[in-house]
């Protein structure tokens, strides 16, 4: 399945923070014939594993997103919600959204609301209902919602909600698919809960106890007019090799090994330091006596808004960067 293909096929999948079934069942199909073998923990991690003799290695990709949940049903049929991550209410004002079950409506703010200053509090979605009956028939309390917005490619970017972070699950199973079995103990890992606290990556790697892991995410970039330089890299110059951010300072070692690995072999990379968020490596790196952690990002552009913007030449080095990392001898 090419990349482009194979991301709009995950974004399709329903899987917020906590809700993340439909998007497992989707990954544990595509991952299936590549695997050695296909558990699910607890948290619902989805843990692929391809059997070597080597060390083993750990790469986390999250696959849930940020969303919305139904807090209260109003007598004149509209939702109040909570945010399932980092939502923003100036960024998801007028946004389409849908449901699990298919249900789909828009974010509204208040007449009187301040937009400058507006709170989640101050927003409602709008599903068509006339009243609090038809609209409990369509959703209840406790039900989930995501962005709604269309994907396209315009000049080798990728524009769609939820880059963050289906473009590294797309990622890992590419390299899956890819990479030869017998060097490493290679550890595919499709968190759960990241976007509200690292929390599946943090049982998955007490279970797993590699020797090495890598998170695969995307992160904040430093090329649009205003830029804040919260991160450092810029789409279209490659692979961004992870140096730290709020979560992890990333092991020296790793970080030596993939710009080696993407010397030799030509891979285009720049160096990611994110002055503010994390990622699964945040949890990894500290797990029992420690793990060598590192981390190999996709420069995106609007994270956490419903038009996150990515390069696929940049997703493309991703994926042969994190197979070189999977197949080179390590330990």
């Amino acid at each position: 399945m090419e990349l482009f293909e194979l991301i709009n096929t995950l974004n399709a999948a329903h899987g917020p923070s906590g809700d993340e079934g439909g998007i497992r069942a989707v990954i544990a199909h595509l991952a299936a014939p590549f695997a050695d073998e296909v558990t699910t923990d607890t948290l619902g991690n989805l843990i692929v594993r391809k059997r070597g003799e080597g060390p083993r290695v750990m790469f986390a990709a999250h696959m849930d997103s940020i969303g919305f949940i139904v807090t209260h049903i109003e007598k004149e049929g509209f939702l109040r919600v909570g945010r399932l991550g980092g939502i923003s209410p100036k960024e998801a004002a007028y946004t389409p959204v849908r449901f699990k079950n298919g249900v789909r409506g828009v974010v509204v703010p208040e007449e009187k609301a301040d937009f400058g200053k507006l709170k989640l509090d101050e927003c409602y979605l709008d599903i068509g209902a006339k009243d609090a009956e038809e609209a409990k028939k369509m959703v209840q309390v406790g039900d989930t919602a995501v962005y709604d917005s269309p994907m396209f490619v315009n000049g080798g970017k990728v524009v769609s909600p939820y880059l963050d972070n289906r473009i590294s699950c797309a990622i890992l199973l590419k390299v899956l698919e890819q990479v030869k079995a017998g060097v490493n103990d290679l550890y595919f890992v499709f968190t759960t809960q990241e976007e509200v606290g690292i929390r599946g990556s943090k049982t998955a790697s007490w279970s797993i106890d590699p020797a090495y892991g890598i998170a695969v995410d995307v992160t904040d970039v430093d090329d649009t007019p205003g830029s804040e330089k919260s991160g450092t890299v810029q789409l279209g110059n490659g692979a961004a090799v992870k140096v730290m951010d709020s979560s992890i300072i990333c092991h020296p070692e790793v970080v030596s090994k993939l710009e080696e690995l993407a010397q030799e072999q030509g891979i285009p990379t720049q160096r990611d330091i994110l002055r503010a968020g994390g990622t699964d490596a945040g949890a990894i790196h500290v797990t029992h006596t420690g793990v060598k952690t590192g981390g190999i990002s996709v420069p995106c552009r609007y994270v956490h808004t419903p038009v996150e913007m990515a390069d696929l030449n940049d997703t493309e080095y991703c994926v042969q960067l994190a197979a070189a990392f999977a197949q080179c001898k390590l330990g």
